[in-house]
């Protein structure tokens, strides 16, 4: 049987309130055995519920519990998944982890393809390593999104790409979720002289019969840092291929638009900045099903730093404020979103005549200059390329601003365990991570703190002030 360890009891819970505790181990539901979260989540919407508690001094406790149907005893377990975590069986021609370079953190190195991830944190999941009773699992217990990563609907290139012999029939599973009306989201990574052009017209075409339960697919282009000795050899797309993927993917848009409501197809924002595009409409993204994944993420990005400024214009602090702010700004990024925010600089410095702003972009030279994104930026590049323009006698200020993503979540420290205190050591400057909102970088620029009137969902900003 297996044995779940209570890590944490929230404060008024079920289980406060029944003297569960810290170091309790958790036998069973109901007379049933719990595989994993999804079990667990499944048999907490039963109303009543007869729960094994085991002590640590080995003594049984039978408790039985009345709630409402939503209600959660309260509980948070050592392992969150309550089960191991599936790792990939796959050997993907474009796989990230593989163009890893050495010596880096081992869990970066780690390869999950895990269907209970796609549900609880979005991931996209292959389903080569899924059998059939997954499957039915996932239809009795409605366990919806599910986001796969299809990347081909052709099961001979399919395998190829996988380079896992299994891959191909493991295709049928997108029937059995269709027929079990589960919610799906597909992605596509697209290579370049794989899986492209007419490939990629077949797969959109194939993957649009499962319409209205398959809600979008986003097509991506595989990402090819510098570490691939050994590896399938990938070319990067230039400007103008991705104009044609650009153009192949939005030919189909409106047409299943008119007849599910969804434009479902879309391309990754890398595509439009590739092809030197501007970025659709935010109606084309369908409510930004896949901002996750990097597909709309720059047209909300601008939609929210436009309205942000528009508003900050139209407000009485503005006439007041608009020639008093002299500071010079800093904002470091990776080069794709550079162009954005060198935008957003402008506009800004128009209004305020005072500020001096610096978008400075840092190139990759950890991964490669292929890698464009500023998650990806580490600790030492970032200084390297700082002390540079110090070293030009730019003046930068005593403030850098970056991307709060070029950190690990809920930590000050960069991909190559740099610390921001490290960082800040080395130039001689204050770190201050921002978000990735419009409006949060409008306030990095301006120096004002942005806020929400939640009365009539209007902007509002306070006064400004020097740090």
């Amino acid at each position: 049987m297996k044995e779940h360890i209570i890590k944490s009891v929230e404060a008024g819970s079920i289980a406060e309130e029944l003297e569960i505790e810290v170091g309790d181990v958790l036998l069973s539901i109901n007379n049933e055995e719990i595989e994993d979260i999804f079990d667990y989540r499944f048999l907490m919407k039963d109303e009543y519920l007869e729960a094994v508690i085991r002590k640590p001094d080995g003594e049984e406790w039978l408790f039985e519990i009345e709630k409402e149907y939503d209600d959660d005893l309260g509980i948070e377990f050592e392992n969150a998944l309550m089960s191991e975590y599936r790792s990939c069986s796959n050997n993907c021609i474009f796989c990230f982890i593989d163009q890893m370079p050495p010596g880096m953190r081992e869990t970066l190195y780690f390869k999950d393809d895990d269907s209970r991830l796609s549900f609880l944190q979005g991931n996209y999941i292959t389903m080569t390593n899924m059998k059939e009773k997954d499957i039915d699992r996932i239809i009795r217990m409605n366990l919806a999104p599910i986001n796969i990563s299809v990347q081909t609907t052709n099961p001979e290139l399919r395998c190829k790409m996988l380079h896992n012999r299994f891959a191909g029939e493991k295709l049928k599973y997108l029937d059995r979720l269709y027929e079990g009306h589960i919610e799906m989201n597909g992605q596509i990574v697209c290579c370049k002289n794989v899986n492209d052009g007419e490939e990629l017209k077949r797969t959109i075409e194939d993957l649009s019969k499962y319409l209205p339960f398959m809600r979008s697919v986003s097509v991506v282009p595989a990402g090819i840092t510098k570490y691939r000795e050994g590896l399938y050899p990938l070319e990067l797309f230039n400007k103008e291929e991705a104009g044609a993927v650009i153009d192949l993917i939005e030919s189909y848009q409106q047409r299943f638009y008119d007849e599910f409501g969804l434009h479902f197809i879309h391309a990754s924002d890398e595509w439009y900045i590739n092809a030197e595009r501007e970025f659709p409409e935010e109606e084309r993204y369908d409510g930004y099903i896949q901002l996750e994944n990097g597909v709309g993420m720059m047209r909300l990005f601008v939609n929210e730093f436009e309205e942000a400024l528009e508003q900050l214009i139209k407000s009485k602090k503005y006439s007041k404020l608009k020639n008093r702010l002299h500071r010079i700004v800093t904002i470091a990024t990776g080069k794709l979103t550079y162009s954005t925010l060198q935008s957003f600089a402008e506009q800004v410095k128009e209004k305020f005549p005072g500020l001096t702003i610096h978008i400075i972009s840092i190139r990759n030279d950890f991964f490669g200059e292929t890698i464009t994104v500023s998650g990806l930026i580490t600790g030492h590049d970032l200084v390297k390329q700082m002390k540079e323009r110090q070293k030009e006698g730019l003046e930068l200020g005593n403030i850098l601003n970056i991307p709060s993503n070029m950190l690990r979540m809920g930590e000050q420290v960069f991909l190559d365990d740099m610390t921001v205190e490290e960082v800040e050591r080395e130039l001689g400057m204050k770190v201050v991570p921002v978000e990735s909102r419009g409006q949060d970088f409008l306030e990095a620029m301006t120096n004002m703190e942005y806020h929400m009137d939640r009365d009539n969902e209007n902007f509002v900003y306070i006064q400004a002030y020097d740090r």
